[in-house]
């Protein structure tokens, strides 16, 4: 996942909303979010390594994970970071003294986790639990509301719609997350790759052959705990491979 945007307890009706993009590799085997059979957990699965970036269980309770981008941190013998979603949303979940001692085994990450009443960011640099204020946050590949250009330009029209309407539109905001704008170069964060990919990656939405937003998740949760849900997903030449939509 590179890019999160949550509303939390900012809307009268919907006291949850998240907006989200997945940026992967294209040649990477996923298999669309569905119902785990084993689990119950509404999420895609990265065929992979068996995990997934996104999810939802009957519980209501919700985790997604971004990648930190640091080159220098990166190790190859570490375990995947998909297993971290699904730990959230199964058995006895986590907390910050469980991802303390975990999160050595995997490369840097952030892992958003828990529900409207309580949902956190744990930063594995850190090692640190933030609770979410209301209002609205932004997670990317770097700190918790980082003020990355597309972390602010994503931030301010997802809050500009929210709002302003009595009913947040799905379809308003799986188009906000398809901003393919770039920000110039003299804003750019410097995460330890290139120019070219900085400039690539510095898109809400990112459109490459080999590495881009591979889908776009939005996820609404209203006071009385009914949840919508949909994924919309894209090739390497930014065309929809299908959608999906689920209530529960």
């Amino acid at each position: 996942m590179c890019i999160l945007f949550v509303a939390l307890n900012a809307h009268s009706e919907y006291p949850l909303i998240l907006c989200a993009n997945r940026d992967e590799f294209h040649h990477r085997p996923t298999e669309v979010a569905h119902i785990w059979p084993d689990s119950n957990i509404l999420a895609g699965k990265d065929l992979e390594a068996g995990g997934t970036w996104l999810g939802v269980n009957q519980q209501g309770a919700i985790s997604a994970l971004t990648n930190i981008r640091d080159p220098l941190l990166i190790q190859s013998d570490m375990k995947s970071r998909g297993e971290l979603v699904l730990k959230a949303l199964t058995d006895d979940g986590v907390n910050e003294a469980w991802l303390q001692r975990h999160s050595p085994l995997y490369n840097p990450f952030n892992l958003l986790y828990g529900d409207q009443d309580a949902l956190y960011c744990y930063d594995s640099r850190s090692k640190v639990s933030t609770r979410l204020t209301a209002g609205f946050h932004s997670i990317s590949n770097g700190a918790l509301d980082d003020i990355w250009p597309k972390m602010a330009r994503g931030t301010k029209a997802i809050e500009a719609r929210i709002s302003s309407h009595l009913s947040p539109n799905i379809d308003v905001l799986l188009s906000i997350m398809t901003d393919g704008t770039q920000a110039p170069d003299s804003e750019l964060p410097q995460t330890g790759v290139s120019l070219e990919w900085e400039r690539h990656l510095s898109s809400i939405y990112i459109q490459h052959q080999e590495y881009g937003t591979r889908s776009t998740s939005v996820l609404l949760k209203d006071k009385l705990g009914n949840i919508q849900f949909a994924e919309v997903r894209y090739d390497g030449k930014g065309r929809h491979l299908g959608r999906v939509e689920f209530t529960l």
